[in-house]
């Protein structure tokens, strides 16, 4: 075979640099090139002794680059699509020649990147199954501006990072290529030659899919083609998700709620059966699932994601989540996702130093690093770091059919200064301590995700007095759907997990969140952060002997069931579970067992159902006009009373708690009107585990002034316990 003399194919610094993997225009030499009207193939391959390219059924020798082994040059008459034979002791490959195949990006999708504009950002980006040139195969593209050289790697080139470098597309920073045969379950990496010259092997940012861990490969997954079957459900989801609906929401961590032939977690499929099931037989209205986006430690409860854009393969494959949410639908159960936005873990693999610059994080780890959390901070002034977050809120929303995102830690978001001493941070340009940067990626991930996925809900978890965080964009606000209760949540647990004979002294703690109940649209939490490190489970945290903590924490849950705010329990808290959350074993599900714990889990079950069936009870949860208290200053009985009201024509209700563990009798308490009063739950009946003392399941209130209310009536007041009663127009006798 004859020697090519490489000045006949280009400048052999250009070839040299080919050879050793830091060429950054790969296709200006390699694949094939019109010569004198004949087709001229140059094709690298270092593993090869041999090489020719296959024209139908004809084999045109390509000949060695005299000087740089792995090259090869020939010609290849014709314009069909040929193949590449390699040879090396007496071993022989056939593959396609990536570099015959033209870009697949087009300009628009150059200019919306170029720009930071692009709301489909994962439609360009990631790893996509497609056809091109009439040839099956993968597509894949990333970010890298700064990167000297960009080159896929995997099992298909022996993770040589000279075999495949990638296209430069312009001064969009974007590398592409398309690999022809590679499919479904292709492990990969980029390998990013960066800024510096260190070599760094990556896992795809926009990847929809990543191997078990500890491996930390991306892997291709084919997204298309999903039979969504949920149509009714997203045709009533606006309706079922607004302000004024009942909104119950189960929070739940998947790789804990129930475990699997000896300890695995459970899979998507098998939640999309008994999750599902269960969640509505307790009357939720919703799952929050904890973050699912693929993160490289279990210890982080998903909380430091790597693959921002992949379900993470511990429960199953993507589609197989989408098998959960179609089932959640079907059932009438809408879906929230703990969404991650403000940081990202140090894994090698992940954003950070991503093309050798610090591209998706803050160069000065006065902004760009966590100090509470060793996690990097995202750079929320760099359009395309904006681009890439807001893209991939909607990309759960639209893909997956989520209704929903919890958005977490937005306080650390919005202060440059958060857990952070004089001198740790930087100030605004205005000197002071806000991050409008950080806050613009907000306002714009809630404008893009609104504006494109009608009826969808944003919450934040943000446990500052920041204004208007529930509040339109266009109004000044940050333009989430709701804003979780952070300060409603840690009063009242400082005051239920109080001796009872010293809550006369913080009696305030339990009604101060009404001064402030109606300042956004809230969610009462009762989360998972509230059950770990050290905290202790709901039913441990409640004073007294063994029947008073499961009475006291009967009487909160009714407190809050009957306060103004959506509610939200995490699993295991739902039937008084005793040890506090443990993420490497399932909940405890053989204590409901015990009548107390059943008592417990019955008590949620009714709760939700009163609920949701009493508009009362919800119309008016994020506004003031459906709330009146009848008792807020009994501090020495620790007792508190109040009514909701719905809209005109909706039963009114009055809801009476007693926090001590002395029984009232013929207590007098005003009520808004005279009539029959239905005592729809009595924390202390005795099917949730208590003594059975109450009303006799009615009360009569007669015309005559208490508590500033025109009717009243004596009331039995068990210990430790809340009263519900809703207004019926039946008659007395």
């Amino acid at each position: 075979m004859a020697q090519i003399d490489p000045h006949d194919i280009a400048d052999p610094a250009v070839l040299s640099r080919i050879a050793e993997g830091r060429f950054d225009d790969p296709f200006a030499v390699l694949g094939p090139h019109p010569r004198g009207g004949t087709r001229h193939v140059t094709a690298f391959d270092p593993g090869a002794q041999e090489m020719a390219a296959m024209a139908g059924r004809k084999a045109h020798p390509l000949d060695p680059v005299e000087g740089y082994p792995g090259l090869f040059h020939g010609k290849v008459p014709g314009a069909e699509p040929y193949l590449l034979r390699g040879r090396r002791d007496g071993e022989e490959w056939l593959v396609e020649d990536a570099y015959r195949f033209g870009p697949v990006l087009g300009e628009l999708d150059e200019y919306l990147l170029g720009e930071g504009r692009h709301h489909g950002l994962w439609q360009a980006l990631g790893a996509h199954v497609i056809e091109h040139q009439g040839t099956a195969g993968t597509h894949f593209a990333v970010w890298a501006p700064n990167a000297r050289r960009v080159s896929l790697i995997g099992d298909f080139n022996a993770w040589d990072g000279r075999r495949h470098v990638m296209r430069r597309r312009g001064a969009t920073g974007v590398w592409e290529i398309f690999m022809p045969g590679l499919g479904e379950g292709t492990a990969y990496k980029y390998e990013i030659l960066g800024a510096y010259g260190g070599l760094a092997q990556k896992a795809d940012p926009v990847g929809f899919g990543a191997q078990h861990p500890p491996a930390t490969a991306s892997v291709v997954r084919d997204i298309a083609g999903y039979g969504w079957s949920d149509h009714g459900w997203m045709g009533m989801r606006a309706e079922a998700q607004r302000i004024d609906r009942p909104i119950s929401i189960y929070e739940v961590h998947l790789g804990s709620w129930r475990r699997k032939d000896g300890g695995r977690p459970i899979s998507y499929r098998e939640a999309a059966v008994e999750l599902v099931d269960y969640a509505k037989d307790m009357g939720f209205t919703h799952i929050e699932l904890l973050p699912i986006s693929e993160y490289p430690f279990d210890g982080s409860w998903g909380y430091q994601p790597v693959g921002l854009f992949a379900p993470t393969i511990r429960f199953g494959p993507p589609h197989e989540f989408r098998d959960l949410v179609n089932a959640a639908h079907k059932a009438g159960l809408g879906v929230i996702l703990d969404w991650v936005p403000g940081h990202f873990p140090t894994d090698p693999h992940g954003l950070v130093q991503f093309d050798g610059t610090a591209l998706y994080e803050h160069a000065d780890p006065r902004e760009g690093f966590h100090q509470d959390w060793n996690t990097l901070i995202y750079n929320y002034g760099r359009a395309e770091v904006m681009n890439y977050l807001a893209a991939n809120a909607l990309y759960w929303l639209r893909e997956y059919h989520l209704d929903g995102l919890r958005v977490d830690a937005v306080a650390s978001m919005l202060y440059r200064d958060y857990s952070r001493a004089e001198g740790q941070w930087v100030p605004n340009k205005d000197g002071g301590r806000e991050n409008y940067e950080a806050i613009a990626m907000l306002q714009a991930m809630n404008r893009l995700t609104y504006g494109e996925e009608p009826g969808i809900m944003t919450v934040a978890e943000e446990s500052t007095s920041y204004p208007r965080v529930s509040r339109p964009v266009h109004e000044g606000g940050l333009g989430f759907g709701f804003k979780w209760n952070m300060g409603w949540m840690n009063d009242t647990l400082d005051y239920i997990k109080r001796e009872p004979i010293h809550r006369k002294h913080h009696h305030h703690q339990m009604t101060f969140g009404l001064h402030y109940a109606f300042s956004e649209n809230f969610i009462l939490p009762i989360s998972h952060d509230e059950v770990v490190h050290g905290k202790g489970s709901m039913l441990a945290k409640m004073p007294g002997s063994e029947w008073e903590k499961f009475a006291n924490l009967r009487a909160y849950y009714g407190f809050m069931w009957g306060h103004p705010g959506k509610k939200l329990l995490f699993m295991g808290q739902e039937f008084a579970q005793r040890a506090e959350w443990n993420h490497d074993a399932e909940i405890d599900w053989a204590c409901i067992g015990n009548p107390l714990h059943y008592g417990m889990q019955l008590l949620v079950r009714d709760l939700n159902a009163i609920y949701r069936a009493t508009p009362a009870l919800y119309t008016h949860d994020c506004d003031g006009a459906g709330f009146q208290w009848i008792e807020a200053d009994d501090a020495a009985h620790s007792i508190y009373a109040w009514v909701r009201r719905g809209g005109p024509g909706d039963a009114e209700v009055v809801v009476v708690c007693n926090f001590t563990p002395v029984e009232r009798s013929g207590w007098r308490m005003g009520f808004p009107q005279p009539g029959l009063w239905r005592e729809v739950l009595n924390s202390d009946a005795e099917v949730y585990g208590g003594a059975g003392r109450g009303n006799l399941g009615r009360v009569t209130a007669l015309p005559g002034e208490s508590h500033g209310q025109p009717a009243h009536a004596d009331l039995v007041l068990p210990p430790l316990s809340t009263l519900i009663f809703i207004k019926d127009d039946r008659t007395t006798s």
